[in-house]
């Protein structure tokens, strides 16, 4: 992988394949940008420029013990953006990443950004609270946090079959795409991935979703059981001008993974249109 450090010296890795337009995909919570390979391999054999990173704290990146915040991985990711030259960029965030590429528009605008996907993506809020009922409450995510902090390696192994819809009856059960989630997860640095919680759950994006002015693409599962549908996506497609919406009926929050080849068909048509 290659690596830039940013300003406040960071080390962030990234893979920067083929030419073309370029795609930039942003990762979710513990994963690193890894978790976007069949993407990444399909895009760039389609004439496309594909750059994945590892956020601060996660994958083959530094694992500072200051700094990881939304604010601070939206200017990371600016940085990225303005040390490779990107322009005419197609933004895509999964969950944790959604709210990333939301922030850095929220933060640094959309001047470099041609189109958005936002995939199981956290905003607006995933906190359940008055003004946001459908949302998850605190409770969850502080059992997250304890999971995280006293045995995370069990924690990710458990939390790989919800989220790719594994313990639904009936599913078929990929060992490997579990590992590999398990693996990547254990990458990254405890103190990053309990940090990011509640970057992922208390962060309120919709100041950022009023900010998007380029076509937006956003791609939910209907049976996502990590970032649930109703206090996400479909209040997401709501809040941006112009979004379109695809539901993905009975698909999991991993479902650029476990429908790969219809994930990476809609987004192509989407680039394209």
């Amino acid at each position: 992988m290659s690596t830039f450090r940013v300003k406040d010296g960071t080390k962030i890795a990234y893979k920067d394949w083929g030419k073309g337009q370029p795609i930039l995909f942003s990762h979710g919570w513990p994963l690193a940008g890894d978790a976007w390979a069949p993407q990444m391999l399909f895009f760039a054999s389609q004439g496309y420029r594909v750059i994945a990173h590892d956020r601060r704290g996660h994958g083959q990146s530094d694992q500072p013990w200051e700094g990881n915040t939304m604010d601070q991985y939206a200017d990371d990711l600016a940085e990225l953006v303005e040390a490779l030259g990107l322009r005419d960029m197609i933004l895509v965030g999964h969950s944790t990443g959604g709210g990333e590429i939301a922030h850095y528009v929220g933060r640094h605008g959309t001047g470099r950004v041609a189109k958005m996907v936002l995939v199981g993506a956290v905003p607006p809020l995933m906190l359940k609270t008055d003004a946001n009922p459908q949302g998850t409450p605190l409770e969850v995510f502080d059992g997250i946090r304890k999971s995280t902090a006293g045995d995370r390696s069990r924690f990710f192994k458990e939390l790989s079959m919800p989220f790719y819809g594994f313990n639904k009856e009936g599913a078929e059960v990929n060992e490997g795409l579990r590992d590999t989630f398990w693996l990547l997860g254990m990458m990254g640095g405890i103190k990053a991935e309990y940090d990011c919680i509640r970057e992922f759950s208390e962060v309120d994006y919709t100041d950022d979703l009023k900010k998007i002015d380029t076509p937006t693409l956003v791609i939910h599962g209907d049976a996502d059981q990590i970032v649930p549908i109703a206090a996400a996506g479909l209040k997401t497609a709501k809040i941006v001008k112009g979004a379109e919406l695809k539901v993905y009926a009975g698909a999991p929050h991993g479902l650029a993974e476990t429908q790969a080849d219809r994930f990476n068909d809609d987004v192509l048509a989407f680039i394209r249109a």
